[in-house]
């Protein structure tokens, strides 16, 4: 991995940088860029995702749902009152995990792509 982009994944969880630089280890330094480009744009960090939680508490339940593509959860969400906002409560407790998911997802999804031009 070139050590010019370590900057850009300092700020990852452990478990999300250690998959990104598996991701990165049989790149060029362009296929890199190109990928950390992708991939960063369509990330989501785990300060969005407790934000749009902490909104499911004012009126808005299900937006962490939305933001992370899962669009049937926010709309059970956002019609029932975030479950009662039992499911809010429990969104809370384990946002970073609904952010790592969503980001492992991504990163499978720009790898292939990164694959797709590559072959």
């Amino acid at each position: 991995m070139n050590p010019k982009f370590l900057p850009l994944i300092s700020q990852f969880e452990m478990e999300e940088m250690i998959a990104v630089k598996q991701k990165l280890q049989d790149l060029s330094d362009s296929q890199q860029e190109q990928f950390l480009g992708i991939y960063l744009a369509r990330r989501r960090d785990t300060l969005l995702i407790l934000l749009c939680t902490l909104m499911g508490f004012v009126g808005f339940a299900g937006i962490q749902r939305f933001v992370t593509n899962r669009i049937g959860l926010g709309l059970l969400y956002f019609f029932t009152g975030g479950l009662l906002l039992i499911g809010t409560i429990v969104d809370l407790v384990k946002y970073k995990k609904i952010a790592l998911n969503y980001n492992l997802k991504v990163l499978e999804e720009t790898g292939l792509i990164i694959g797709t031009w590559r072959g």
